[in-house]
């Protein structure tokens, strides 16, 4: 049975979407936030889930929190950490350390938009598409091997909060898909890029 622990700051949809998609051959061993008050660990502590809370506003420097942070997880013994709209920016220390099992989910079609206000960016640019990508998690912010994109069409029409309705019904597809296709040994990356094996 595959580990795993899962990192949010607010509602957690995301990791909602994969506790829901009870994946086989998976645990969620805890659901751990960087906000007290992320809705998203009533939800958690509701299903059973473990959860915790590690207020980074008490650390003194970032390098403090997330060494704070790495012990919470490796208590846990995780063999993937997923990030489900954890808004923090990691350290190298910290994302080397689970190089190769920690992935992200980011709200556009990397490496187009990277940080924040994505899809008020993706209308601006005049874009046709926007989407939502899945890679695994580097020191670069919002960079690394791609494990799965799914796009949407921009519309005349949206806003920002329209084409970020659309772009995360996406995101509760694809972010399931591929932390099940992790558990199961699917995933192997080759540089920059995410074979899915059969």
């Amino acid at each position: 049975m595959k580990q795993i622990v899962i990192l949010i700051s607010g509602r957690g949809s995301n990791m909602q979407a994969i506790v829901e998609a009870r994946i086989a051959g998976a645990q969620i061993a805890a659901v751990i936030s960087n906000r007290p008050d992320a809705a998203g660990l009533a939800w958690a502590k509701a299903q059973g889930i473990a959860t915790l809370a590690l207020d980074h506003k008490q650390y003194v420097s970032r390098e403090d929190f997330d060494a704070a942070m790495q012990a919470a997880i490796d208590a846990f013994q995780p063999d993937l950490v997923v990030l489900a709209g954890f808004m923090r920016i990691l350290t190298p220390a910290f994302t080397r350390h689970y190089a190769g099992r920690m992935l992200n989910i980011h709200p556009s079609l990397l490496p187009a938009f990277p940080g924040l206000h994505t899809h008020q960016r993706a209308i601006e640019a005049g874009c046709k598409l926007a989407g939502c990508t899945v890679h695994f998690v580097t020191a670069e912010l919002d960079h690394g091997p791609i494990a799965a994109q799914a796009a949407v069409p921009v519309l005349d029409s949206d806003t920002p909060e329209s084409l970020a309705a659309r772009v995360v019904q996406e995101e509760h597809r694809i972010y399931p898909a591929v932390v099940a296709a992790f558990v199961a040994g699917k995933l192997q990356i080759n540089g920059l890029r995410v074979q899915i094996q059969d």
